[in-house]
């Protein structure tokens, strides 16, 4: 019988094989057959991986309780895997035809982003693992943007290495969040740069954050955004994207965001960060199936 190291390595080498297999389809396959090659994707990915099945069910029964009815979380979970195997297949497939990107993805709101470039000094847009994030950030690089995020390091580094590969070929620049250090002198110098500096802030962040209300429960939040909003004088623009068809993406900008002083640093991490996560989870209640159920978003508990 397998241990439970065994099987989490067993776990990754089955998804990395997983992956390089899909990206080597992807290059072959008509464009016709893109989407119901992703419903099966999808169907294995929620039949197989039980894991994961069980932690988004789980996430959505945390989440809306009593308000959905079992038979609809079950319905938004399985959804749930079929964007997930949508948005990465369709991520392999505009690398191979980026000139397709423009036409696939429109944007909303681009005179707020811009406005808040005018300042020169950067913008933090705060965001989620939320619909097809990457195809974000690959269409607004497209559009001249100095786009760059901030993500966590794959545990599979071969995983690791390859998509590195995909985000350099995108002309994203990525910044890992560990070594915390590097971390910050990389964003501030992309900021100080003009860029758009990407931040998901939608997983749980351990005890090193704020607890803020999410879906009526306490989640342990990053509060980088604001940090780095009071250190660099950087605008704080809420940037999403939506599926509006099968085929189609609509980039969603909102206004800035005005970072509230208030009477400690602490009181103004914890009203700004909630302020954020309260539009995610705005986005997430309108559209349940684009939000990446399968995280353990309330594992973290605040001490007694």
């Amino acid at each position: 019988m397998l241990t439970k190291e065994a099987g989490k390595r067993l776990s990754r080498l089955i998804a990395r094989y997983s992956l390089f297999l899909c990206s080597l389809i992807i290059k072959f396959l008509p464009a016709a057959l893109l989407y119901g090659f992703a419903e099966v994707v999808g169907f294995l990915g929620y039949s197989i991986a039980v894991r994961q099945r069980k932690i988004a069910l789980e996430s959505l029964e945390v989440a809306f309780g009593k308000e959905l009815e079992p038979a609809r979380r079950v319905e938004i979970a399985k959804e749930c895997f079929k964007n997930m195997a949508k948005s990465g297949l369709e991520v392999f497939y505009v690398l191979e035809r980026p000139e397709i990107v423009e036409p696939l993805v429109e944007i909303q709101g681009k005179q707020y982003l811009d406005r808040a470039l005018s300042k020169g000094n950067g913008v933090i847009a705060v965001s989620a693992h939320f619909g097809n994030f990457p195809l974000e950030l690959i269409r607004l690089r497209q559009d001249g943007y100095k786009v760059g995020v901030i993500l966590r390091r794959m545990r599979d580094q071969k995983v690791e290495d390859f998509l590195e590969q995909l985000r350099k070929k995108s002309g994203l620049n990525s910044i890992h969040s560990t070594p915390r250090q590097a971390c910050v002198e990389s964003s501030i110098k992309a900021l100080r740069g003009n860029g758009v500096l990407f931040i998901q802030l939608d997983q749980n962040f351990g005890t090193a954050g704020v607890f803020v209300n999410f879906f009526g429960r306490q989640a342990a939040t990053a509060t980088g955004p604001i940090v780095l909003g009071l250190r660099t004088q950087a605008a704080i623009v809420p940037i999403f994207i939506v599926r509006s068809s099968n085929r189609r993406h609509r980039i969603i900008i909102e206004p800035e965001l005005t970072i509230e002083k208030k009477d400690t640093q602490e009181e103004t991490l914890q009203y700004n960060i909630q302020r954020i996560t309260s539009i995610i989870e705005t986005y997430i209640r309108k559209y349940p199936q684009e939000w990446g159920w399968i995280h353990r978003r309330w594992k973290s508990r605040p001490s007694a």
